[in-house]
């Protein structure tokens, strides 16, 4: 049985549709990057990629390209265009913290916890984002999928790679995952996290975060420090 004292330690939370709103960012620079690649706006193939790209939100930007293009060539080139694109668009104001994320990060940390965000996207994105927030020194840790070995959601690396680098918990199911896709669900529960929350602030719904592994399911991730308070 799990101390009082050790429950539920190490935080781990998702950036976009979780803490952070893009405000359809990814689908704006999904679409530069297509057009680099000659990928015309207006077109069936268009259609079915951006369909396909909203489809797998959570998942690893350049798992994505490398299905939809095939080659590990075109994949490379088209995740840079959108990081590039996303960038720059990030540095245009058009990233916004979720409302009460900051508060509810800041209130897990002043409960003694640790507070790792992670992303789907590159590191120079994922920088771009917390430079623009002002949420350097926010988290504890922040991790993208090169971070853990190059394997994003919906595998369970930045997770196991957050419990490891932290040593918060001795135990996985003394992690906390909350999310907002389905593949936040399944990278959480792969990894053995005990509880694994789904947030309605992002991507997907409720009976999608249910179906795919959520313990919890909350309206924001405002609500997450009172649910660990409620759930030693």
């Amino acid at each position: 049985m799990n101390d009082l004292n050790t429950a539920h330690k190490l935080i781990v939370l998702d950036m976009a549709g979780t803490t952070v709103s893009d405000g359809g960012l990814v689908e704006r620079a999904f679409g530069r990057a297509a057009e680099h690649l000659g990928v015309e706006p207006g077109t069936p193939d268009h259609a079915a990629k951006l369909q396909y790209v909203l489809d797998t939100m959570g998942e690893s930007k350049i798992s994505v390209f490398r299905h939809l293009f095939g080659t590990e060539e075109l994949a490379r080139r088209a995740n840079s265009a959108f990081e590039e694109a996303y960038g720059k668009l990030v540095d245009g104001g058009l990233v916004t913290p979720l409302p009460g994320a900051r508060a509810a990060i800041e209130q897990l940390r002043a409960d003694g916890r640790t507070v790792a965000l992670t992303t789907g996207f590159a590191r120079v994105t994922q920088d771009a984002i917390l430079d623009a927030l002002g949420w350097q020194d926010l988290a504890d840790l922040t991790l993208c999928p090169a971070d853990a070995g190059g394997r994003g959601r919906p595998y369970p690396d930045m997770v196991l790679t957050a419990f490891l680098r932290t040593g918060a918990v001795a135990d996985v199911s003394d992690v906390v995952v909350a999310g907002d896709t389905a593949y936040d669900m399944l990278s959480g529960c792969r990894a053995g996290a005990g509880i694994v929350a789904g947030v309605l602030t992002g991507a997907h719904d409720r009976a999608a975060l249910a179906q795919h592994g959520a313990t919890h399911v909350l309206a924001s991730v405002a609500e997450l420090p009172s649910l660990l308070v409620e759930s030693p």
